[in-house]
């Protein structure tokens, strides 16, 4: 259940509005009941709405006291006989949309408000309906589209930012990248002389540092969402709609396809091509190009099967033994 000390319910809501806003459909003699809240499985009241998404909840969706709940329709045989059922083909993504309209995360700004306390550079261009929190620093000529939001401590300098985008507390974007000349007398500085291109709709987790590109730019690509503590080194370009998990590390000039999937503490090496549609597993290190496609874990990363069989033979040998 929401705290509401911190989450402001919107509702109730009828199911014939949340059958239109989750692209679901019901039962029409169900479409006037009212829906008060969001809630799983276990938790939720006759009032509310739950969703199943997982087969290995099926018993606890058996004997939910929930209201409505969201299914497949392979799984709707399993429903209790007291829930309404709302049917949808990604039950988990309908609940999302559901559960956005009850608590809507960017409340619509009724008029402009600049604190006292505020210093905005006069080079600096904010697109209408942004909101900027306590402590935010925007460099000199950067550029942020229409109702983004910057949240607490993040700074950014050196980039450009397209609409509908978010940046995490703490997210540092734009700052000089990791280049330099290695030598025996001392290591020369090479000057970063890019900036960070990021797209519409972005997610930026909290204290995830991308570096601005030594000449040419660091990209990011519309609709990608990168979680919390990730760093994404100078140069880097990163298509559409990629997902980059917490603690994961790309380094220069390396570039990703679209809707990549990078999950949690990979590394990644630089100069490389990771292609379309990859998934790397957790704690990958990926040291040669990848395959559009693919699918590849361990370190160095290989293809999934190819590693999980080699794993297989080692826990074989290491019992012998």
């Amino acid at each position: 259940m929401a705290d509401s000390r911190f989450h402001k319910n919107s509702g109730p809501k009828t199911l014939g509005e949340l059958v239109e806003i989750a692209d679901a459909r019901c039962a029409p003699e169900h479409h006037d009941f009212l829906v008060s809240d969001v809630a799983s499985l276990d938790e939720a009241s006759e009032t509310d709405i739950s969703f199943l998404d997982n087969v290995k909840y099926k018993s606890a969706f058996a004997n939910t006291k929930a209201g409505v709940c969201i299914v497949s329709p392979e799984m709707a045989e399993f429903a209790p006989e007291t829930c309404r059922l709302l049917i949808s083909n990604s039950p988990y993504k309908s609940y999302a949309y559901i559960a956005q309209a009850f608590y809507p995360v960017h409340e619509e700004l009724k008029e402009t408000q600049i604190s006292d306390g505020a210093h905005v550079h006069p080079s600096a261009k904010i697109g209408e309906g942004c909101i900027i929190e306590a402590g935010a620093v925007i460099g000199e000529n950067v550029e942020i589209g229409a109702h983004c939001r910057i949240d607490a401590n993040a700074t950014v300098t050196h980039a450009i930012i397209g609409s509908h985008t978010r940046l995490y507390p703490g997210a540092r974007i734009g700052q000089d990248g990791f280049g330099f000349a290695i030598d025996p007398k001392g290591h020369v500085k090479v000057p970063q002389l890019g900036c960070v291109i990021i797209g519409d709709h972005v997610e930026i987790g909290a204290n995830s540092c991308i570096d601005r590109g030594s000449g040419p730019d660091t990209i990011i690509g519309d609709g990608t969402w990168i979680d919390n503590l990730v760093q994404i080194g100078h140069n880097v370009k990163i298509g559409k709609g990629c997902v980059i998990v917490a603690q994961a590390g790309i380094a220069g000039s390396t570039e990703l396809g679209d809707y990549v999937v990078v999950a949690a503490q990979v590394g990644i090496a630089g100069h490389l091509k990771i292609g379309t549609g990859v998934r790397i597993a957790a704690q990958s290190g990926v040291m040669r190009d990848v395959e559009a496609g693919a699918e590849v874990m361990g370190s160095p990363a290989l293809p999934a099967k190819q590693c999980l069989r080699q794993m297989a033979i080692l826990k074989k040998m290491s019992q012998k033994n």
